[in-house]
């Protein structure tokens, strides 16, 4: 019997390795229960594509929120005038806004945003691939920066790789806190 429970646990490892991240994901916030809203800025939306093609996130992810100009993130994520004034929409003070923002609006536990300068040129002084992805879960928000290199679309597809990753090692770390996570 002990050998049966062993063997399962060893398909659950394999299974989980093969999933995409985004998959990955949606296992966390099903087992968590959590939900979960999107930010995106110079993503354009990528992040929100990848997890509406895993079946049954509709249960989990709530609202997508594409703010690609500063007047989109005040109006639609009320990121402040007076923080993309000093800071920038390219700043880590700006993706925790976001964040927040995305979760509030939504009323998830969970949000995730994206902001950055995928090129061609300098934007706001701040180089080509510099990314500010801030996680906001259950109160608590968090913002990364990314140096990314390569062309717009790689870039792009960075941030929406490490956004995604960002978010299964929050719910992971939720899920640890509460005994219920897959590591041991």
């Amino acid at each position: 019997m002990e050998d049966k429970k062993d063997s399962m646990k060893e398909k659950e490892k394999a299974d989980t390795r093969r999933m995409s991240p985004e998959e990955e994901l949606y296992r966390l916030l099903s087992k968590a229960e959590l939900s979960i809203a999107v930010a995106e800025s110079c993503t354009g939306g990528m992040v929100c594509s990848r997890l509406v093609s895993v079946p049954g996130i509709s249960e989990y992810f709530k609202e997508g929120f594409i703010t690609y100009t500063n007047k989109a993130k005040r109006k639609t994520l009320e990121v402040s005038k007076s923080t993309l004034k000093k800071q920038g929409a390219i700043s880590g003070q700006t993706a925790k806004e976001m964040a927040i923002g995305a979760a509030m609006n939504a009323d998830t536990d969970l949000a995730v945003s994206i902001t950055g300068n995928a090129g061609p040129s300098a934007d706001e002084d701040k180089p080509v691939g510099l990314v500010y992805i801030g996680v906001y879960l259950k109160g608590k928000v968090k913002a990364y920066e990314f140096s990314f290199e390569g062309e717009r679309q790689d870039i792009r597809e960075q941030a929406a790789n490490e956004a995604i990753r960002l978010c299964c090692k929050a719910v992971e770390k939720s899920l640890e806190k509460t005994g219920k996570s897959d590591k041991h």
